[in-house]
């Protein structure tokens, strides 16, 4: 998740309401111009839509974990 995050917000770390990537995400999920979107309306989308951010975060680690499995240990048994 936190790996999402970082890479979503490059260079807006500090002002993610700035990010070109989460603008686009915000104008293709619910159709507000990226050009509209400033940093109320980006903290009202974020507090209205956190539930579905959440569970978004949550697969994101998911499809992760199967994309960079960790290595299991080979303990002999």
């Amino acid at each position: 998740m936190i790996r999402y995050l970082w890479n979503a917000t490059r260079g807006h770390r500090l002002t993610p309401w700035r990010s070109p990537y989460l603008l686009w995400r915000m104008e293709t999920y619910c159709g507000v111009k990226m050009t509209q979107i400033g940093f109320l309306e980006f903290w009202e989308f974020m507090w209205r839509e956190r539930i579905h951010l959440w569970r978004f975060l949550k697969w994101t680690a998911e499809m992760d974990g199967h994309a960079h499995p960790k290595a299991k240990s080979s303990a002999a048994s």
